[in-house]
């Protein structure tokens, strides 16, 4: 069984559930910017199409985001979200924006709209790590991933029109948690729901280039989409006809994991850099390894090259960017980063630097005159051997960058790195890569106190409370933010008393389910929307929308769905209310195309695949309730004759309020 790795599946976990999980996501409250690692970058330029050059950043936050460029400077222009996992690479073809991700799927996005998924592409049988397009035919685009497949697809093609649409059940389409992946083709609406048709009888299938054995960690392609080069954990470069998915070559040399890869427009060229911290020139008409440049001194895992091919910008884990000649071997310290770096991207006289920060980072690159970087000193002659450049670095002759400083930066917010859920089950206290540790209510999905940079630890023995609530949701920070996860029937588990919340005017004996409470915040937007939907399709003589939100399992009549219990889930407590200012995402498996990602107040009611467990829990105020008695024990106090009371003799509702035991010394 192949693993997945989705925000509602992070430790990857191959156990059946029987029902779909839930999950939200907290965002920072500046939603413009990514919190964790920036794993690709994409430029357009917006001369063909608009007044404007774009970049694009795909991060491990699970978004991409466009910045418009102009004056060097870079503003924030949308957010593209619909992936639940890591994005690993991004690339334009046309007027689209291509991207693919650790939840296992191709995305297609029209590059200037505001941020809607146009299709998701399911093919792979596990994370997506790395795409290729051919320049000169925008249709084309090949992907690679860690289950060793290749596949090459026509977009165009893709995109088309199913010829029959099959609203398929949850049990007759697999939802990429377990078994084999089927040729799926999936449509996404307007809403983003996925639905899904089998693409074997009614879709379209991809070309599969077969020979890799292991992981794919980098493709290329030439402009014209009649070659394509691939490598990874194998150490070999594969060489193949991306129009039949047939091989063509195959290239040995470097002695470890490929991790990036360019070919020059005719296809004649390719560069290869590699975890043995090698940059490699093949010739492929003569099928060998032209030149070897040892310029790093750790992992070679990004290249950018000038248009005419002549020069390479390198980066690595060593954290530094090199501008190399490719022909005279002069090799130059373009400028070092304070993380190692994952992709390049030029742009003119900028080199766009992605890391594992949050941040994007523009430096001078002289990309039309590379030489003029040369004229500034500081460069050397490119080793034939890794260990010639290590060892220089050793004995104390590592070159000096010839930029101290980036000239343009967009910035990020830091990552949560650590998280400890507190005892009263509503607060999480967290420490991101900045060193500041926050308090946060999950209920409201609001930081509630920012404390700065202080001490972790001592800050969690100062809020301790002696309090017990049962654990009714699991976490993780995976996606540099707070994810919480529901499972049901373990979320119910949790109540409080109102009093304790300081719901004003409560009795004293009113008790609050914090997962059901918490459902109807964050899905008070969706409520209202599809009650208002409801309302003008009754109003106009429509019975069901054809797109209930409730599963066979759960037959629900529509006098039910009426009968004025909808107005309760649309009213949230003070303690359960979500900022629209920078509204959660949710999460949910769907019940055909797999796992989709959705801000709370994008949500139009029309969403047809939440787990019906949550749509029960809101719409009808039903969820289910387990044994309400728990048994508990006293202890007498120290010194005390009194004897214990053991479990069994005692017992009380789950929820239970003590405010002082006394027994007299004469019992």
């Amino acid at each position: 069984m192949h693993r997945v790795g989705s925000a509602g599946n992070t430790a990857g976990s191959t156990r059946p559930r029987k029902e779909k999980r839930f999950t939200y996501v907290l965002n920072d409250a500046d939603s413009k910017k990514h919190c964790a690692g920036i794993n690709c970058l994409a430029y357009l330029n917006g001369s063909a199409f608009s007044t404007s050059d774009y970049l694009f950043s795909g991060s491990r936050d699970g978004t991409l985001k466009r910045w418009e460029l102009n004056n060097g400077d870079a503003s924030f222009s949308a957010t593209f979200e619909s992936h639940v996992d890591w994005v690993n690479d991004a690339i334009i073809v046309g007027e689209r924006l291509v991207s693919c991700s650790s939840d296992t799927t191709l995305k297609v996005w029209n590059c200037f709209s505001e941020g809607a998924c146009t299709r998701t592409l399911r093919q792979h049988s596990d994370y997506v790590i790395c795409l290729a397009a051919a320049e000169k035919n925008s249709n084309i685009v090949a992907s690679g991933g860690l289950g060793g497949e290749v596949f090459i697809w026509d977009i165009d093609a893709a995109l088309a029109p199913v010829a029959k649409s099959v609203d398929a059940k949850e049990d007759e389409v697999p939802n990429g948690n377990s078994g084999p992946a089927l040729t799926t083709l999936y449509n996404v609406n307007s809403s983003s729901n996925i639905a899904s048709s089998n693409g074997q009888t009614h879709g379209y299938s991809p070309i599969t280039a077969k020979g890799h054995k292991d992981s794919v960690y980098a493709l290329a392609m030439n402009d014209t989409g009649t070659l394509l080069v691939s490598g990874g954990t194998e150490k070999v470069v594969r060489v193949w006809d991306p129009r039949t998915g047939s091989k063509k070559m195959k290239l040995r040399g470097h002695t470890d994991n490929i991790r990036t890869l360019l070919l020059d427009s005719t296809g004649r060229y390719c560069l290869s850099g590699s975890s043995d911290s090698m940059i490699r020139l093949w010739d492929l008409g003569q099928q060998r390894c032209v030149h070897s440049y040892a310029v790093h001194t750790d992992s070679v895992w990004a290249l950018a090259t000038t248009p005419s091919f002549g020069h390479v910008y390198s980066g690595g884990r060593d954290q530094s960017v090199y501008l190399t000649d490719l022909s005279t071997r002069e090799s130059v310290l373009l400028c070092t980063n304070e993380y190692p770096i994952l992709q390049l991207s030029l742009q003119d006289d900028t080199i766009w630097v992605a890391t594992t920060d949050s941040s994007v980072y523009g430096w001078p690159a002289e990309g039309r005159t590379p030489q003029k970087v040369f004229e500034k000193g500081g460069s050397f002659l490119a080793g034939n051997l890794s260990f010639s450049r290590a060892r220089a670095s050793l004995e104390g002759s590592a070159p000096v960058p010839v930029y101290k400083e980036s000239s343009i930066v967009i910035p990020g917010v830091p990552a949560i790195i650590q998280h400890e859920i507190m005892n009263n089950r509503r607060h999480v206290l967290t420490k991101d890569t900045a060193g500041s540790v926050k308090l946060w209510e999950i209920t409201r999905g609001a930081v509630i106190e920012d404390f700065g940079k202080v001490s972790f630890e001592d800050k969690k023995k100062e809020l301790f409370e002696m309090v017990s609530i049962p654990a009714w949701f699991t976490m993780d920070a995976r996606l540099g933010c707070l994810s919480v996860h529901l499972d049901t029937p373990q979320c119910f588990s949790a109540e409080i008393y109102a009093v304790d919340l300081n719901v004003s005017g409560a009795q004293e004996d009113l008790k609050i389910n914090l997962a059901q409470e918490t459902l109807r915040g964050l899905l008070v937007h969706w409520s209202k929307r599809k009650q208002k939907s409801n309302s003008h399709g009754l109003s106009n003589g429509d019975s069901s929308s054809g797109k209930d939100v409730l599963s066979k399992d759960s037959p629900r009549s529509r006098s039910e769905v009426d009968d004025g219990t909808e107005n309760h889930a649309t009213h949230v407590l003070p303690s359960f209310e979500f900022s629209t200012v920078s509204p959660p995402s949710i999460i949910t498996e769907g019940s055909s195309g797999g796992p989709w990602r959705k801000r709370i107040t994008d949500l139009d009611g029309t969403e047809g695949d939440l787990p019906w467990w949550c749509v029960d829990c809101v719409t009808h105020n039903r969820y289910p309730k387990e044994n309400t008695k728990c048994g508990f024990y006293l202890h007498p106090a120290e010194g005390s004759p009194a004897p214990n009371i053991t479990q069994g003799k005692l017992s009380a509702p789950r929820i239970l309020r003590i405010h002082k035991v006394r027994c007299s010394q004469n019992h």
